[in-house]
């Protein structure tokens, strides 16, 4: 190929991208692709997003449409790709995907159960225990949730990690229930000596009057851990992700998915996920598998 042959044709790349850019522009404004909750069922997943997308088409005033992958992984890949302009992803999910695609948390869902967009994880015991602090849990007996459960499991291990408490070494005995109610049953009725639950999910078993708080104590509780983000491509027009942000926070009153009635949405950024960041790291976890 001649030098004068090259040039030409990096010149028709360059003027190409050129021309792309405002058309690409233009297509953003009048149509925004929002990602949603992976499943294998897309037609099931975009009846239950319903609510949301039509709120959000009518705040913004332009055509929304749904897209549904089969893992976060598509959904990520999806948004590097710009395919999509905003998306749903689960805390670990987030983080991974900023890893990979220029891709910023905005917006987090309150729910009316909880009416607050963040959790903790906490480590409860018996008040007959003996146990007042998390150093009291050395050889005793203790439950976890899943090995995959945010503040069932990972969250509380690396606040005990930090501390310098090893779970792997330290506990006389650990189980998973696989449920925070067992976890919480399980500390009630003398089954093992403490276990974690999450602090919303603990509050509803004493409302459904599983346990007795008078029986109960915290001896350990984790930073506040943000809900799922709600994030765009970082690469959109900025007042189209100010009309976006707009959109979302003047929703109120909705049922969204695994979600369930909202109250609003919240605003957020991505340093709220630097927790998560965190807990990966000390764990050293393989984010790929985490939601």
């Amino acid at each position: 190929m001649t030098t004068t042959r090259r040039t030409i044709l990096k010149g028709s790349l360059a003027a190409g991208s050129l021309l792309a850019a405002p058309a690409l522009v233009r297509a953003q404004t009048k149509l925004v692709r929002v990602g949603l909750i992976p499943s294998e069922d897309s037609r099931a997943m975009l009846e239950s997003s319903a609510q949301l997308l039509a709120a959000l088409q009518k705040n913004l005033g332009i055509t929304v449409q749904g897209f549904v992958a089969s893992d976060y992984n598509g959904v990520i890949e999806a948004m590097r790709s710009n395919h999509v302009d905003v998306a749903y992803l689960g805390p670990f999910s987030y983080v991974l995907g900023t890893t990979v695609a220029a891709i910023e948390a905005f917006a987090t869902a309150e729910t009316a159960k909880s009416s607050r967009s963040f959790y903790r994880s906490q480590i409860i015991a018996r008040k007959d225990s003996g146990i007042s602090d998390w150093k009291g849990l050395k050889g005793r007996t203790f439950a976890f949730v899943d090995p995959s459960s945010t503040s069932g499991h990972l969250f509380p291990k690396a606040g005990l990690m930090k501390l310098g408490f090893d779970p792997d070494k330290d506990f006389g005995r650990v189980l998973f229930t696989g449920s925070h109610d067992a976890n919480a049953l399980a500390v009630a009725n003398k089954r093992v000596d403490a276990a974690t639950i999450a602090d919303r999910i603990l509050d509803a078993a004493v409302q459904k009057k599983l346990v007795d708080r008078a029986d109960l104590q915290v001896v350990w509780e984790s930073d506040p851990i943000p809900e799922s983000p709600t994030c765009w491509r970082k690469n959109l027009p900025e007042e189209l992700k100010a009309n976006i942000k707009s959109a979302f926070l003047n929703i109120r009153d909705i049922t969204w998915a695994d979600q369930g009635k909202l109250n609003r949405f919240v605003e957020t950024n991505d340093q709220a996920y630097d927790i998560i960041r965190e807990t990966a790291k000390v764990l050293k976890l393989d984010l790929t598998k985490m939601k």
